[in-house]
């Protein structure tokens, strides 16, 4: 009888050792016996290497794992990833699940949440996956572009080369030190020139503008302490007087009217001055008729 009461005992801490033991290995798998959860199904054309117990996330949260993983053999490039994961989870319709591939060659299972509040997938459900692009990914896609840029750069490479060892570059690069050097005085210079010399231009613009107000208010001045009434009578009788004088030169009432306008004055005028003519001409051919001289005081009658 005590030998059958071992016997019991020890079968009992077996299953109760094969069970903790089972559960320990699904505990470290991620999975937990304990607590209920659903199942879905994933539909990929590629695993790229995931496997049981891979973690499955959403929104980068763990909300489950891989538990299965099942290859069409008839079907190529159908693969059936069985996820388990907290029976609270809604996955709204129209969601779908990728798979990314980390840095240090680690495979993750995303589930890619739609916003459907109306409809949801129900558990054993097939969800349609693919593949996200990861760092990796993204590295492995830059390479063929990296590599037709290489060639590119040696020779872009070369041609800096090549024009940093022209002994021109030197001389421009003197040219301009010489040209900053020129723009330092150019600058020193128009400081000055701002500091002192435009003020002192301003200043002098100043009085300048303040001795022609002076020069304006004193004009003024002047132009109102003139009689322009007393000026304008004064430049009328003028004016009167012109007219007067005028009058009186073509009227031939008075002495200088005769002289500019009769004609007979003139005339006689002429006339004497035509015999005036006449007679200095005759001097000229006979003097002795006019003047006559004799050593011995003896007059010659004038024939």
């Amino acid at each position: 009888m005590t030998r059958y009461i071992k016997e019991v005992i020890l079968g009992i801490i077996g299953l109760l050792t094969i069970g903790v033991l089972y559960y320990g290995i699904n505990f470290l798998k991620g999975m937990n016996l304990f607590k209920t959860e659903n199942v879905y199904y994933v539909a990929l054309e590629d695993a790229g290497g995931l496997t049981k117990s891979s973690p499955v996330y959403a929104d980068g949260y763990s909300i489950g794992v891989v538990s299965n993983i099942i290859y069409d053999y008839n079907n190529p490039k159908h693969v059936t990833v069985e996820i388990s994961v907290d029976k609270d989870l809604r996955i709204p319709a129209g969601s779908t699940a990728a798979l990314e591939k980390e840095m240090l060659g680690t495979i993750k299972l995303h589930l890619l949440l739609a916003n459907n509040p109306r409809q949801k997938y129900e558990p054993a459900d097939t969800i349609p996956g693919g593949t996200m692009g990861g760092l990796v990914e993204t590295a492995s896609n830059m390479i063929p572009q990296i590599e037709r840029i290489i060639p590119k750069l040696d020779s872009i490479l070369a041609s800096v080369n090549t024009l940093l060892a022209d002994p021109s570059i030197a001389n421009i690069l003197h040219n301009t030190d010489h040209m900053t050097s020129n723009l330092d005085r150019a600058t020193a210079k128009l400081d000055h020139l701002l500091e002192k010399d435009i003020p002192m231009l301003t200043r002098n613009l100043n009085e300048m503008s303040q001795n022609t107000n002076i020069m304006v208010k004193d004009l003024d001045a002047k132009v109102n302490q003139i009689d322009v009434e007393g000026l304008m009578a004064r430049v009328n009788s003028t004016l009167s007087n012109v007219e007067t004088l005028t009058d009186k030169l073509n009227s031939k009432d008075n002495t200088l009217g005769l002289l500019m306008n009769d004609p007979t004055l003139y005339n006689n005028l002429a006339e004497t001055s035509a015999n005036a003519a006449s007679l200095m001409g005759d001097l000229k051919e006979h003097p002795k008729r006019y003047v006559h001289f004799s050593l011995f005081g003896k007059k010659d009658k004038i024939k």
